[in-house]
């Protein structure tokens, strides 16, 4: 007769899921901080992905022995990647070069960049269908919404592309952009509460 163990069929997946959540969120965060040349928090995190490899998952994985654990082992592992990309995607750590693409760039485009201080340059350039104008300027992401609002708003037929970059220099940068270092604390505080927030809009 089949008797049901709370441990091996509960308590263990259960584990076993929340382990991997925390191990993969980890992991896909701290490759947005890699990208971004952060080296510091890079290795802060990955400091605590490598701890709960190997004092949660790999004990816990000694005795995982049915397909329940296994199924939760893969389901904490979809699950980690989404709420990291979901919480890298808040963050907004990091820079873009926005490349802004159209006919004739906007004259009021060029003033609203310039009235808040964005660094451009263009340069003219050919399309199938003739001549035409690129524009290219530096935003910090967590700014980026609201500059794809403005451009919008101001040259809605302009096409435009975002590309995440390494490093910039903070002279790029609008004045309004340009903060310091903050310390890991500050940083780690201010990124909790903006989670938290998002949390709650889901």
């Amino acid at each position: 007769m089949f008797e049901f163990d709370f441990f091996d069929f509960v308590f263990l997946p259960l584990m076993i899921f929340l382990a991997r959540v925390s191990d993969v969120t980890l992991a896909t965060v701290k490759l947005m901080f890699v990208v971004n040349n952060a080296r510091k928090f890079a290795a802060i995190l990955g400091f605590f992905e490598a701890l709960i490899t190997i004092l949660a998952l790999s004990r816990i994985m000694q005795d995982a022995s049915n397909m329940a654990a296994y199924v939760m082992y893969a389901a904490g592992f979809a699950a980690g990647t989404y709420i990291g990309m979901r919480i890298e995607e808040k963050l907004a750590y990091g820079s873009v070069v926005v490349r802004i693409i159209s006919k004739k760039i906007p004259d009021a485009l060029l003033e609203h960049l310039s009235n808040n201080q964005y660094r451009y340059s263009m340069v003219d350039a050919n399309d199938q269908s003739g001549n035409t104008q690129i524009l290219f300027t530096v935003c910090k992401r967590s700014r980026l919404a609201n500059f794809l609002n403005s451009l919008e708003e101001i040259a809605p037929q302009a096409l435009y592309t975002i590309e995440g970059v390494k490093q910039v220099s903070n002279d790029l940068l609008p004045n309004h952009q340009k903060t310091p270092a903050p310390s890991l604390g500050k940083m780690i505080t201010a990124w909790g509460k903006r989670t938290q927030a998002a949390f709650y809009q889901w």
